[in-house]
């Protein structure tokens, strides 16, 4: 058999092997490889029909459910690029995207359309809109828009005739990831086939994946690392469960219910659900879990190596732009258990300084990913794509002298570094750092510590300018469960026990839970420091 090299060959290579085994859950259904690669094709062969060429980009805006991860491989196995737009943004957000890589098809919910309907006509190159099959009480279906798009369903696309594909090789577009957009517009990173086949099979391949596995997909599939649970899985012949939870408790009853075996999530679900009791079935089945998307709190690892002993934890460091970079081996979180690990299979993850050159052991420098991984650049932003995605010096490990042609790598904009065994430890996000007394100090370096008092749920620190601090820390938290009457005054109290005094906040401000997220499920740094200095302008 053929090895892949396109993203629709995960599935379609799978299903070959066993298109009776489950390939999806939702919602108390289930389908099957053989039944999933079916209605791609179909999907491929719809979209097809509606003259789309090489290329065109596919939007999908819906919460997941099967019809999200069809038109998504359908999209890519017609020789389009799909674009799956977060269901929790905004009507303006999803036309800013729709409008900013020309979409020319949407899929949607009837729902859906009805909220978004007015700002479709300022989408200049959309020419047609799916629409997936009304759920119950809905509503009378939308069968007309403005202007002069035309309105399919879902049903219709799959009695299209076969149609050929266009032609697409591996290093053509496969998919455009917009990310959360906390500074500025939202950046469309393009990704490639090369670059989603090889992500999938290099983290199947150190989370062990097999067919016997369930994951369970709480991510928004928008999210790099959402989308990898289905990736992942489809190489390695294993279940997806799609969840679109309201409360951390639906995570937990969804594991217990479903056998689940692996999950990936992102610090602040984990520390949710580590303040829950979990469900003892939970413990006999779960393989792996494993921690993207920011630095995991070492109180709340703890607490959830409690809740699961069985459990191999996996900590892990990536970013949009290369997909997956690290990731710390389980039998290591003992030993460095602040370690963001070392590359992973088919990266290598370099640490440099400002001229390029490769930094010492234990120097700070800023993470740098070559490699298969390394996405195509930002959509129609050439300017952004240029601070990101640069040319490795020649001599650059890797980078012989003699190889006339550029390499270009990620430079991540984040600041590590490793130790003299290879580990990587991570310092902070080069824009985010603070200097205050003339100390470099990270905001999650600040945060760590408040977790480990045990006296704070959620925190985000941030720096502000000070006349004569150079930055003034501040801190916004959440009291977490159970601690009793203590108070702000016990909080600084512990800071000012574990912190230099340079490193204590200059204020810490006590809020309700949650704190709010950015539409990957992060807590939002950006807006929380910019609404603060709103608040405190003088």
């Amino acid at each position: 058999m053929p090895e892949s090299t396109l993203l629709p060959d995960l599935l379609a290579m799978t299903a070959q092997r066993s298109p009776q085994s489950i390939a999806l859950s939702y919602g108390g259904l289930s389908m099957n490889y053989g039944d999933l690669s079916t209605q791609v094709t179909q999907f491929a062969c719809g979209v097809l029909g509606l003259e789309i060429d090489r290329g065109d980009r596919i939007a999908i805006y819906l919460e997941k459910r099967f019809e999200t991860v069809i038109a998504s491989l359908g999209a890519t196995a017609a020789g389009a690029v799909f674009v799956p737009v977060n269901p929790l943004l905004k009507p303006d957000q999803l036309a800013f995207i729709l409008r900013d890589c020309n979409v020319r098809v949407l899929v949607t919910s009837p729902e859906r359309l009805a909220l978004i309907q007015d700002v479709l006509p300022l989408c200049h190159d959309l020419r047609h809109v799916v629409l997936t099959a009304p759920s119950a009480g809905a509503g009378q279906l939308h069968t007309q828009v403005a202007g002069s798009l035309g309105v399919s369903l879902w049903s219709d696309l799959a009695q299209c005739p076969s149609l050929p594909a266009h032609r697409v090789i591996d290093v053509d577009m496969a998919a455009i990831l917009y990310t959360s957009g906390s500074t500025g517009t939202p950046k469309g990173v393009v990704l490639s086939h090369r670059n989603m086949v090889a992500g999938a099979r290099s983290v199947a391949s150190y989370l062990e994946n097999r067919p016997q596995d369930t994951l369970l997909a709480v991510l928004p599939l928008s999210f790099d690392a959402g989308f990898s649970q289905l990736t992942t899985a489809f190489s390695a012949g294993a279940r997806v469960v799609l969840l679109n939870y309201l409360m951390p408790r639906d995570v937990l009853k969804t594991m217990a219910q479903e056998g689940v075996t692996g999950l990936t999530a992102v610090p602040p679900l984990y520390i949710q659900l580590a303040q829950l009791e979990w469900p003892p079935a939970i413990n006999n089945t779960l393989r792996y879990f494993a921690n993207t998307g920011g630095r995991m709190p070492r109180d709340t690892l703890n607490t959830l190596r409690q809740r699961v002993p069985q459990a191999k934890p996996f900590l892990m460091y990536g970013l949009t732009e290369a997909f997956r970079s690290t990731y710390l081996p389980p039998e290591e979180v003992d030993h460095r258990p602040d370690s963001i690990g070392k590359a992973i299979p088919n990266a290598e993850i370099l640490v440099l300084r400002e001229d390029g050159s490769v930094c010492g052991p234990n120097e700070p420098g800023e993470l740098v990913h070559r490699g298969a991984l390394v996405g195509m650049g930002y959509w129609n932003d050439a300017e952004r794509t240029a601070e990101r995605y640069k040319p490795l010096a020649l001599g650059t490990p890797g980078r012989a002298t003699g190889l006339p042609l550029q390499e270009y790598a990620v430079f991540s904009g984040d600041t590590v570094r490793m130790d003299a065994q290879g580990y990587l430890y991570f310092i902070g996000r080069t824009d985010e750092m603070m200097k205050t007394s003339g100390y470099r100090v990270s905001p999650t370096e600040v945060e760590e510590i408040l977790y480990a008092t045990g006296l704070v749920g959620e925190c985000v620190a941030f720096g502000v300018e000070h006349p004569t601090l150079g930055h003034a820390i501040h801190v916004i938290a959440t009291r977490a469960q159970d601690t009793g009457a203590s108070g702000l005054n016990d909080l600084i109290n512990a800071c000012r026990i574990r912190m230099p005094a340079y490193m204590v906040p200059a204020s810490i401000e006590m809020v309700a839970a949650p704190l709010p997220r950015n539409p990957n499920g992060k807590i939002d740094r950006k807006l929380l420091s910019t609404q603060w200095k709103e608040r405190h302008a003088a």
